[in-house]
């Protein structure tokens, strides 16, 4: 199935297909704010989607209310440090509504909430080199991440895509073993909001257990809050005990929960909304 596309409507740009089953509005344009939510709907029922999900300033919040939009999770100082940023969504079809992880979620939770906070500064082992990637290794990242992810939200496997997200606003970390990229994370920004999506963590099964997530957290907020950064978020998978538990361990707050909102590994999943201020 192809990769949903973003486009723009009106002002503001979305990502919508049949691969999320969704439309994602990204950014609102403040012109749009009073049209947008009924819009959405809209044009989710014309295309036959089930979800309809919108990140936007708080301030935004009245006409989604309106139009049925619930908050399921909200980052303080998303914008600029100073204003918060609310995901909101509208669910057309009752299914997409009902969490199949919900067992499952509570015991990642659980785990996140017995962290241990000297387990955040590890070393790398011998043998490894961690540093950020280059554009020669485009083809490198977009093979890691066709090996572990089977499905994912953007098209990351394609490595023109990356290539293309390096030159514009996004930083590849990785770790090398025998010069093999062998982890990998990505750091997405919005400079002009000054905030940034610690994302897309990918360690080869070989490699795994040895605290690389936690490592390339570290050394990305190091290098986003250089740039004047002013707030992390990530939208974490709410099964995955090895990536919440990193983000809890660094930091991080629970900012809420995504209810089937992402393709990725095979299915739909519910995603985990975390946040931390750099600066």
């Amino acid at each position: 199935m192809k990769a949903d596309v973003i486009e723009k409507l009106g002002g503001s740009t979305i990502q919508h297909g049949k691969y999320n089953d969704r439309i994602y509005l990204m950014k609102l344009a403040p012109r749009d704010a009073s049209t947008a939510p009924k819009e959405l709907v809209a044009m989710a029922r014309d295309e036959g989607y089930s979800k309809v999900f919108a990140k936007v300033p708080a301030v935004a919040r009245p006409p989604f209310a309106e139009a049925g939009y619930d908050i399921e999770a909200r980052v303080p100082g998303f914008y600029k440090g100073k204003m918060a940023a609310l995901f909101l969504s509208r669910f057309l079809v009752k299914h997409r509504r009902r969490s199949t992880s919900r067992e499952r979620n509570a015991r990642v939770m659980a785990a996140c909430e017995v962290k241990t906070s000297d387990e955040t500064h590890l070393p790398l082992p011998e043998g490894y080199v961690c540093k950020q990637c280059r554009e020669t290794d485009v083809e490198s990242i977009a093979a890691l991440y066709r090996e572990v992810f089977p499905t994912y939200p953007f098209p990351i496997h394609d490595p023109d895509y990356i290539r293309e997200t390096m030159h514009t606003h996004v930083i590849y970390f990785g770790i090398w073993h025998d010069n093999r990229l062998v982890a990998l994370s990505s750091a997405e920004m919005d400079q002009p909001a000054q905030n940034v999506e610690m994302t897309d963590f990918a360690t080869r099964p070989e490699h795994r257990g040895m605290g690389f997530a936690t490592l390339l957290l570290g050394r990305m907020e190091k290098a986003m809050a250089r740039r004047k950064m002013a707030t992390a978020y990530t939208i974490a998978r709410s099964r995955s005990f090895g990536m919440n538990v990193t983000f809890a361990r660094m930091g991080y707050r629970m900012g809420g929960r995504l209810l089937n909102n992402t393709n990725i590994g095979g299915g739909f999943e519910d995603m985990n909304v975390w946040h931390k201020p750099l600066i």
